[in-house]
């Protein structure tokens, strides 16, 4: 069900620079935090830039100034404290910059986390409508089936697209490159041959020079195929394979 009332503030996105606070788990022992400044903000929701990429679907927790008038909840304390789920993504490169920032997206969802976050802060959740307007986003788990199925409903193409492939580490440094090529590939992921290794989450950067397109990825899976060759199977983060040049 729509909420019109919701529908207009969520568009009435707010141009204040405000100062923020953004702490990431990576597991029960390990985070790391960045202070950025908002591009945008509504009492739901929020764009910033940050120099690490995190996953879509992840929660993040914010910390900032936010206006009282704004808020859903804690209207007298002096900082809002807001979980919020990752629902955008994109690599953008500063002229000049040897790194990429990452621009977000962000949906509020709330004081506090889910249980399932506790145990696994790589859990991936998806929104929705919440029951009463001028509510703030709900959460749902996504099921490890459910995050394959939109990848299953995409055409695959079994074609060996030159590609170079980069692999970072937790600080975004490079460790790794390599020239491979894809085992087939979809608007939104790859299956790419590779003798590299690395972790189920880790992030790469894909390049094709002859289709003029780069496009970072997470690491969904690494598996070796019948015929002995180790694979990534990847899914594009921000944003999707121009397969209009495969005609």
């Amino acid at each position: 069900m729509k909420y019109p009332g919701k529908d207009r503030r969520l568009r009435e996105r707010l141009r204040l620079s405000l100062p923020a606070r953004v702490q990431v788990r990576e597991d029960a022992g390990a985070e790391w935090t960045e202070m950025t400044r908002l591009a945008d903000l509504t009492p739901f929701g929020a764009g910033f830039s940050l120099t690490r990429p995190v996953d879509i679907g992840r929660l993040v927790h914010l910390t900032l100034p936010m206006p009282r008038q704004l808020r859903c909840f804690d209207h007298i304390e002096d900082q809002y404290r807001v979980y919020a789920l990752v629902r955008f993504m994109r690599a953008e490169f500063p002229v000049g910059a040897s790194a990429p920032n990452f621009k977000f997206g962000v949906a509020f969802v709330g004081k506090r986390p889910p249980d399932s976050y506790q145990l696994d802060p790589k859990k991936r959740y998806e929104v929705f409508e919440p029951e009463a307007e001028g509510g703030l986003w709900k959460l749902l788990e996504q099921s490890p089936a459910a995050a394959g199925q939109a990848e299953k409903k995409e055409s695959r193409l079994s074609v060996p697209v030159e590609v170079t492939l980069e692999l970072y580490d937790e600080k975004w440094n490079i460790t790794a490159r390599e020239e491979t090529v894809t085992e087939n590939i979809s608007r939104r992921g790859a299956a790419v041959y590779t003798s590299l290794r690395a972790e189920r989450g880790s992030f790469v950067r894909v390049t094709s020079v002859r289709y003029q397109t780069s496009v970072f990825a997470i690491v969904r899976a690494q598996r070796t195929g019948n015929d002995g060759i180790p694979r990534f199977h990847l899914e594009f983060m921000d944003h999707e394979w121009p397969l209009e040049e495969f005609g």
